[in-house]
């Protein structure tokens, strides 16, 4: 069998923070790469980001970057609540370049489905960052899933825990709070890994309830979110995350916990990072936010992975990759769609509706059901959604 050739890539990264540097350190490292140029609003980290990468092109306009005649495809990889502007001007560029954009693909469903809609009509090739699929648990999860070794899944349940160092990170970053909930935010990954495996069927209710209690004094935010989405076969789905978790919690981010029950058997899954511990005299910076109080990790508990000799090791690493070499060699995987992305969305933004009221909603909700809520949220009435 002839081995097929590889296409060259010109990548162009916008936003050269933790996770652009990261995803701009496999790549440069990737034989079909051949081209990379970054976009940052920051001179100094873009300096310094170019040179780590030894790029070509640096700029602080997107725009710039975005129109070169050399870019195949584009990491959109800025601040979660700023990924949509970009997206849609790299659709811009005649090429079609294929695009891997952060979750989520905007922070409000409105502006989401207007790229979702541009993505379509354009017919790039457009992927979104659910970085957790490439653990090969949630691998083997799906497999078993789709081969019915469960037989009909009936009841699924996740509960996740985030250190409250990811909400405040997160809050700092926006004026506004509210499109930065628990759910919409983190949760996703929980709500994408299960929705993945529940491909075939169909969410038609949810029911949430949200608490305030700890974040609400520090930064008006959300401490948690818990619900129930019903199916339209009866199958039931009971998840809660909360991310307010003392920054001592051993979790230098996200731990998550996931039980499938079907007519045929039993599958649970232990992502916590529990059973690697690291315990020291000095902190020793795990996460994407460090803090010096911090001396006890579980070891693995940030999403992307971990820096071990010289490299970052796991499933970001692995994702990004798997998109090189889509890239390059037209090889089928597993990320997560535009549309996959604009769905979980949607159903995040459902959970924050539902638990404003206290009250059931039907699936799925539209922009308008959001922006009705947000400009008279003590009048809205949701007596449509039932």
């Amino acid at each position: 069998m002839k081995p097929k050739s590889a296409k060259r890539i010109g990548l162009a990264i916008v936003g050269a923070g933790r996770v652009g540097l990261m995803r701009g350190e496999i790549a440069a490292r990737f034989p079909a790469v051949d081209w990379i140029g970054i976009a940052e609003i920051d001179p100094a980290r873009g300096k310094l980001v170019g040179e780590k990468l030894n790029a070509d092109f640096v700029t602080t306009d997107y725009r710039e970057l975005l129109k070169r005649s050399e870019v195949t495809a584009a990491l959109i990889s800025t601040v979660s609540h700023l990924h949509a502007e970009p997206t849609l001007a790299a659709l811009e560029n005649p090429n079609k370049i294929s695009l891997l954009i952060e979750k989520p693909i905007a922070n409000e469903l409105a502006q989401s489905e207007k790229v979702l809609r541009a993505i379509e009509q354009a017919g790039v090739d457009a992927l979104i960052g659910y970085t957790q699929r490439f653990r090969r648990r949630w691998l083997t999860a799906k497999e078993k899933v789709a081969g019915g070794a469960l037989g009909d899944i009936t009841t699924v349940t996740s509960r996740a825990f985030l250190n409250r160092l990811v909400a405040l990170n997160n809050y700092k970053r926006q004026e506004d709070p509210a499109p930065n909930s628990p759910m919409v935010i983190s949760g996703t990954h929980a709500l994408d890994i299960v929705m993945w495996m529940m491909a075939a069927k169909t969410p038609v209710e949810i029911y949430a309830r949200s608490v305030d209690k700890a974040l609400s004094p520090i930064c008006m935010g959300t401490d948690a979110t818990a619900g129930i989405i019903s199916f339209s076969d009866g199958t039931i789905y009971n998840s809660v995350v909360s991310w307010a978790l003392p920054v001592s919690w051993p979790g230098a981010v996200y731990g998550l916990e996931v039980g499938v029950i079907g007519t045929e058997g039993v599958m649970t899954i232990d992502d916590t990072h529990r059973d690697f511990v690291l315990a020291a005299n000095s902190a020793q910076g795990m996460g994407y936010v460090s803090d010096g109080s911090r001396l006890v990790d579980f070891v693995g508990s940030t999403p992307a992975g971990d820096m071990a000799l010289g490299a970052l090791r796991g499933p970001l690493a692995e994702e990004t990759q798997q998109w090189l070499m889509r890239l390059s060699m037209g090889l089928p995987t597993v990320h997560a769609t535009a549309a996959e992305g604009h769905h979980r969305l949607m159903l995040g933004k459902a959970y924050d509706l539902s638990a404003r009221p206290k009250a059931p909603i039907q699936l799925p909700i539209t922009p308008a059901d959001e922006a009705r809520a947000r400009i008279k949220p003590e009048v809205f009435d949701f007596i449509h959604l039932f």
